[in-house]
Formats: C-alpha cells, structure tokens, sequence
C-alpha cells in the first residue's frame, strides 16, 4: 500500500479561491446556502457567494439566509469516488462546535468504510472555520506534496491546528444575534448593536477581544490584537502562513490584505472571500486575518 496515495477533501467552509483548491488537488463537499429558508444551493456550485451577499443588502435588506451541512449522501458519493480509485482520505471539517458537517462525516464513514477494508479513511475536525481552515488544508497538501505518508500528515494536522488563529471585525451583531452564535460575546452587547466587536476564534471557539465604533478603528484593532499575539507567544510570524478575509466589499479586501502584506513585511498573504457558512453569522461585511504555523516549524 502506498503511504502517499490519499487525498485530502474538506468542506465549503475552508473558503480558498477555486484556483488554490485545483493546484492543491483538495476536494471541496459544500454547504447549502438557502434565501427563502425553502429552497436550498450548494454553496459557489449553484450560488455564486457574492449573489449570497447581495441576498442580505440590496434587494432583500434584512433578509437571514441560512446554511445546511454537507449531507450523510454527499460525503458518501465523495468518499466512494475516491476509495474506488484506491485512495485512502483525510477529510477534514469546519469546527464541530459551529456546525454538523463533522458528524456527517463520520456517520459517512462508517457507512462505507466496511466495503473497503484496505483502504483508511480519517475525519478532523479543524477546530476553526474559514480561511483558518483553508490554511490547514494548504499545510496538508505541502505535507503531502513533501512526500510525508497518511499517518505523518494526519499527526502532524492533528497538532498543527492547535496554532490557528483568526482576528476580525463585522459590522453589528445583528446577525450574530439572530443566529443564536453570541456566546462567550454576550458580555459585550450593550444597548446597541452598532458597536463594531473584535472576536477571535481558536480552539473552535469565538471569544471577545473587545470594541470599537467606527470601521476604520476596527480593522486597525484586529491588526494590533494579531501582532500582539505575537509579541506575547514570543512566537515568530516568519514561521507562520498568513490570510485576510473579506465579505461583499472585494475594494475593501485588498485594501486590508495590502496593508497586511505591509504590516508583516510579506508578499505571500493569501486574500480570501469568506463564504456563506461564516457570513450568515457575520452579515455581508466581515474582515479580518488569520494565521497557521508552518508545519515544519512546529516543536
């Protein structure tokens, strides 16, 4: 059996751009995407995700899409595609604590596992979502690319995803609040949602890193809160891969990964869409940053 001949597949959470997803050979399953809460898209595959934004601005102000996960039957088909090619898996899913994808996962596995008793197959739950979870699975397909086998890869993503870290703002907490996903942030909601609130997620969890009013103080706070980060791990951002994230506003996007890319003294800082699974909580103006060391810099 050959140790390097698997395949890395995640969900639609991870966010990369398609041409990323294709140089790396990742597999996406994606989520569902519904306007009406009747009829449901699979997420960049029947709905584009900026027409998912415009849902919530111009023609249905105030309109709360929903997502749906990856169905048991969709990680089936997926997972039996590529057994069939006598590849072994590493599927790895969006925080188990944001959504359910995980467990579809699983209970898919089980299904199938038994008519390909030489082949393996393993789950991860990412911890983080987004381009938290992008990051991962590019450091998944270095790993793989590197030539480290099934088992390696799956140690070392097991570890490597305890480093991820992603810092940003939205613009209320609007939809946070109507999603049910406010939290370990209640303790920052006020009399009003305008606040522009800095949350950071790790360890599959979001937390509170505090406030601020307008939008420009904002992005300038969640810059200080990454780089604080690493003055207080004593931990160096050369050992680590970087994103930024945006929503509906691309102008915006580069703006901030510009001054990103300037900030951290990098030209390689990956600039990503965030996708409809996180923007459903985050309304259509989220922005912020993430990072993941890289692999082979971990102790």
């Amino acid at each position: 059996m050959n140790e390097n001949d698997y395949v890395i597949i995640t969900d639609s959470s991870c966010d990369l751009p398609e041409e990323l997803l294709k140089e790396n050979e990742i597999e996406v399953v994606p989520f569902y995407i519904s306007i009406d809460g009747n009829t449901y898209y699979k997420e960049k595959v029947e709905m584009p995700v900026r027409d998912f934004y415009l849902a919530m601005t111009k023609d249905n102000k105030g309109a709360y899409p929903k997502t749906a996960q990856p169905s048991l039957g969709d990680y089936e088909t997926v997972f039996k595609k590529y057994l069939d090619m006598g590849k072994d898996i590493i599927c790895v899913c969006i925080s188990a604590k944001f959504s359910g994808s995980f467990n579809s996962a699983m209970v898919a596995k089980e299904y199938v596992i038994a008519k390909y008793p030489n082949r393996k197959i393993e789950i991860i739950d990412s911890l983080t979502n987004s381009g938290g979870q992008g990051l991962l699975v590019l450091e998944m397909a270095r790993m793989k690319k590197d030539g480290l086998s099934f088992a390696e890869t799956v140690k070392i993503t097991n570890k490597l995803k305890q480093t991820t870290r992603i810092f940003f703002t939205i613009s209320s907490l609007e939809y946070l609040r109507h999603g049910g996903r406010i939290g370990k942030l209640a303790g920052i909601v006020g009399a009003t949602l305008k606040i522009k609130p800095i949350i950071v997620l790790k360890e599959g969890e979001i937390f509170s890193e505090g406030i601020t009013f307008t939008r420009n103080k904002s992005y300038l706070k969640v810059t200080s809160k990454a780089l604080n980060y690493f003055k207080t791990t004593a931990e160096n951002p050369s050992d680590y891969n970087f994103m930024t994230g945006y929503g509906l506003d691309i102008e915006e996007g580069k703006m901030y990964n510009a001054k990103i890319k300037e900030e951290f003294k990098r030209d390689d800082i990956i600039l990503i869409q965030i996708g409809a699974t996180i923007g459903v909580h985050t309304g259509p103006n989220p922005l912020g940053l993430g990072f993941i060391k890289q692999y082979e810099k971990l102790r």
